[in-house]
């Protein structure tokens, strides 16, 4: 598949955290994607900025945070994550350059 310019903006970040890390043990990585984006677009932009085979996504939507700042209140913004199990044997490695 030709990568598209609509993939890089699925995949917002990639999630790293002491949580995300414990995934890979499971063959899982972690990204932030944007809110409005479908389990099969995040699995074809995955698999097609990293060249690797996806057998799941799951996705998590939290709300951002009620913080208060001199007085006034302000709400952080949530994010969407995705969970995406890679078929055995495949990986992502993050320090190195995408394919």
């Amino acid at each position: 598949m030709a990568q598209n310019a609509k993939n890089f903006d699925v995949l917002v970040a990639p999630v790293i955290t002491e949580k995300a890390t414990n995934h890979s043990a499971d063959n899982k990585v972690v990204f932030e994607v944007k809110s409005c984006a479908s389990k099969l677009e995040i699995k074809q932009a995955v698999e097609d900025v990293f060249a690797v085979k996806v057998e799941a996504v799951n996705t998590i939507k939290t709300k951002g945070k009620t913080k208060r700042f001199r007085g006034y209140a302000g709400v952080r913004s949530g994010v969407k994550k995705a969970i995406i199990k890679l078929a055995a044997g495949q990986t992502i490695d993050f320090s190195t350059a995408i394919k």
